[in-house]
């Protein structure tokens, strides 16, 4: 009997650190809920959008997330990938769309081969990037393809 209550306990006491493993589906439109303000950077000597990101947002910020779009190979070498809410030619940096609409993808390890506008669904944990200009607002750290 005592051996089955031990293992009740640690069945129960394992159940949180489970259900925080999950990750949270969102799509493009939950992270439009950003407004963005002009802000002067010394260092560059040039103003930038600077984002303030909405409430909901903040509270998924160093959380599992789980996000579909079209993948944007930057510089594959490097390692640098952006996923995006559009296609290549209407993403933020080549057609209108804003900056809400695009993530650095960093990954866990190599990914495999993707070319430009391969449409895939990442999990990975949500950073929001409000400091570094040569990244972007939304970068999803510890990526992995799924489904």
């Amino acid at each position: 009997m005592r051996k089955l209550a031990l293992i009740l306990l640690f069945v129960i006491a394992s159940v949180p650190s489970l259900m925080a493993q999950k990750s949270t589906e969102i799509d493009w439109k939950f992270l439009s809920k950003v407004d963005f303000v002009d802000k002067y950077f010394e260092e560059y000597e040039a103003w930038y959008l600077f984002p303030e990101f909405s409430e909901p947002i903040k509270k998924l910020d160093g959380k599992k997330v789980k996000i579909k779009g079209y993948v944007i190979p930057l510089d594959v070498e490097d390692n640098l990938y952006a996923l995006s809410a559009y296609p290549f030619s209407s993403c933020f940096f080549c057609g209108g769309a804003g900056p809400e609409s695009v993530m650095s993808l960093k990954f866990k390890g190599k990914p495999r081969h993707f070319d430009t506008d391969d449409v895939a669904t990442f999990e990975g944990t949500l950073h929001l990037n409000t400091t570094d200009l040569d990244t972007f607002n939304y970068v999803l750290q510890n990526a992995q393809e799924v489904e």
